[in-house]
């Protein structure tokens, strides 16, 4: 296994926060975030009409693993959020995002001043890469990160529970690990609730409704090395399974693995 300072060496470079951002403003970063910005909070998005915003945040008070909320926009149509950052702008500041029609994807932007609408309500959903670093400061290798790949994501047979309109599938995101190293990875893992917390479940694939993890449903796949084992997190790209079950007329969502990067440190979402 890669030692932590070999895996940094070749992690993509990285900058602040406030760096970040304005570097995806400036459309000189539209790929995934994992491995960036090391030690802050990464968010999944969504962004829905008003009339759809209530049904969506009890979905996400009834299924904190795949849609912990970490924060959402006070009023509809604001593109700001309080606690996230000074100068963020939910239409610029997501390197790409998806936007959905009657629940089927209808195309990728980089950025929202065209289709906003002052009745769209912003969600930001933890995102497993907040507890990526607490991994590699335990000396335990991201395979994702080392391979400079997205995380591998898949839907399973694991069913969320239902809020209105709103139901769906959970989907987690795999990285594989020695047992010995997978049991320390849970313990890590446990002392971040509101970024997926403890993995749902890890060895067989199947056991959860993954036929292939060598063809995940969104990401990369990484390479498995003989001896290990996968382990499966909750993943924030739940909602958008959810969205697409309940077919809302228009709403948005961050690309795959192209997340909202925040100022909030990973410490403050640590409860030991």
């Amino acid at each position: 296994m890669n030692s932590v300072s070999s895996t940094r060496q070749i992690r993509p470079a990285t900058s602040g926060p406030a760096q970040l951002r304005e570097r995806i403003r400036r459309g000189e970063h539209s790929g995934h975030t994992s491995g960036l910005c090391q030690g802050f909070v990464q968010c999944n998005v969504a962004i829905l009409p008003r009339d759809w915003a209530a049904e969506f945040l009890q979905f996400c008070q009834l299924n904190p693993k795949p849609c912990p909320l970490v924060a959402m926009a006070s009023q509809p149509g604001d593109t700001g959020i309080d606690g996230i950052g000074p100068d963020f702008d939910i239409r610029t500041d997501v390197p790409r995002y998806r936007l959905w029609e009657n629940g089927q994807l209808a195309r990728e932007v980089t950025d929202l001043h065209e289709v906003w609408r002052d009745d769209l309500v912003t969600f930001l959903i933890g995102c497993s890469f907040s507890f990526e670093e607490a991994l590699l400061a335990d000396g335990l290798e991201i395979r994702n990160l080392s391979e400079s790949k997205n995380v591998p994501m898949y839907n399973t047979n694991i069913r969320c529970k239902s809020a209105g309109r709103f139901s769906a599938n959970m989907v987690v995101s795999m990285r594989p690990f020695l047992p010995a190293d997978a049991i320390r990875m849970i313990q890590i893992c446990s002392r971040f609730p509101t970024v997926h917390g403890a993995p749902v479940h890890f060895g067989d694939p199947a056991a959860i409704g993954i036929a292939a993890l060598e063809r995940p449903d969104y990401g990369d796949a990484v390479t498995i090395n003989p001896g290990e084992v996968p382990v499966f997190t909750a993943c924030g790209v739940t909602p958008q399974a959810a969205i697409m079950e309940a077919k809302p007329p228009f709403c948005i969502t961050h690309s795959p693995g192209c997340m909202a990067v925040t100022d909030i440190p990973n410490s403050r979402l640590a409860v030991f």
